[in-house]
């Protein structure tokens, strides 16, 4: 499934039926009075927030999406069905704004979240209604409102515990691989990630959701790169794992170009709690890590652990160490 985390879609509720002019006509009544039953309501557009979807990647394929019209109304007083309401599923984390993509109308963070964002419109009156007194027999009814119509943007900012963020090619797909039930493209090159990918880990019973960013690169808080398509994904995200491959022969650099991007892009992401892990020890002797973790670690104010995701007791210790940051 392709990813996509922002749409414009068109939406138009249901109008509301017309009322009926109807007279009452039966067998030796020769002045039936009034009888037209009112119009049913024209059907709402709900919005609700789905647990199993992490993509808007549906909306691209269907943009205008109209719910049912309310049905006339008719003799006998009969008042038309209302039309249904139609619901579109969306995933946690999806934001509503109006057609200037500016001003946020509703901002899905729960799961079974619900918003109408589009009325149906009322029911016309049928000519029951206007009987009285001095009019016996009134022709006078009424059509049915329109349905509210809008055009509105969605925008998906991934929900997740943890965010992993890090130079292209750090090994973040592998960490999420390795940890998680996620099946992210792992290869030997820059940028394999193309898109955020989310995972769930388990560990003591307890679940954390883990989100994979592409490669962040100097100027990405510009649109370098892939930039600020995918910055806004660890904007919700609770803490930070900073993941550097700590073969760079310059780790102080790497944390610090990764660091700068995430200040220019918004200082809020510098508040969140943060964990640096250096990964690809198996690379290294046991001597060589020590001496980068002591060097490393100096003026941190972040805790630093070392990483190898083909060692299955150092994954473990990642999980165990990424639930206390969470819970």
């Amino acid at each position: 499934m392709k990813f996509l985390d922002q749409v414009k879609i068109y939406i138009k509720a249901g109008d509301g039926g017309h009322g009926s002019p109807s007279f009452r006509r039966e067998k030796f009544i020769e002045y039936g009075g009034p009888d037209g039953g009112d119009g049913g309501k024209g059907g709402s557009i709900i919005l609700k927030s789905e647990r199993n979807l992490n993509t808007l990647i549906d909306y691209r394929f269907q943009q205008h999406h109209k719910a049912e019209r309310g049905k006339n109304g008719s003799g006998q007083n009969c008042t038309g069905h209302s039309g249904s309401d139609l619901f579109l599923k969306v995933p946690i984390g999806t934001q509503v704004f109006e057609e200037d993509n500016k001003t946020l109308l509703y901002d899905f963070k729960k799961e079974a979240e619900e918003f109408i964002v589009a009325n149906g419109g009322k029911g016309g009156l049928g000519n029951t209604r206007f009987k009285s007194s001095t009019n016996r027999s009134p022709r006078k009814f009424t059509k049915g409102a329109n349905g509210e119509e809008y055009i509105i943007w969605l925008q998906l900012k991934t929900i997740a515990d943890v965010g992993i963020v890090g130079l292209p090619n750090a090994g973040k797909s592998s960490l999420l691989a390795a940890i998680t039930n996620a099946t992210p493209k792992i290869a030997n090159y820059k940028f394999t990630t193309l898109n955020p990918n989310l995972g769930v880990a388990t560990y003591d019973n307890k679940e954390i959701t883990l989100a994979d960013i592409p490669g962040l690169v100097e100027g990405a808080h510009t649109g370098v790169g892939l930039g600020i398509q995918f910055l806004k994904h660890i904007e919700r995200c609770k803490t930070l794992m900073h993941l550097i491959d700590i073969t760079n022969e310059d780790l102080e650099n790497a944390y610090q170009q990764v660091k700068k991007e995430l200040k220019n892009y918004s200082r809020e992401l510098l508040n969140k709690k943060e964990i640096i892990v250096l990964n690809k020890t198996d690379l290294l002797s046991n001597v060589e890590i020590k001496k980068i973790m002591k060097d490393f670690s100096k003026n941190k104010d972040s805790e630093v652990i070392s990483l190898s995701t083909l060692d299955k007791d150092s994954i473990s210790k990642v999980k165990a160490k990424l639930l206390s940051y969470v819970s």
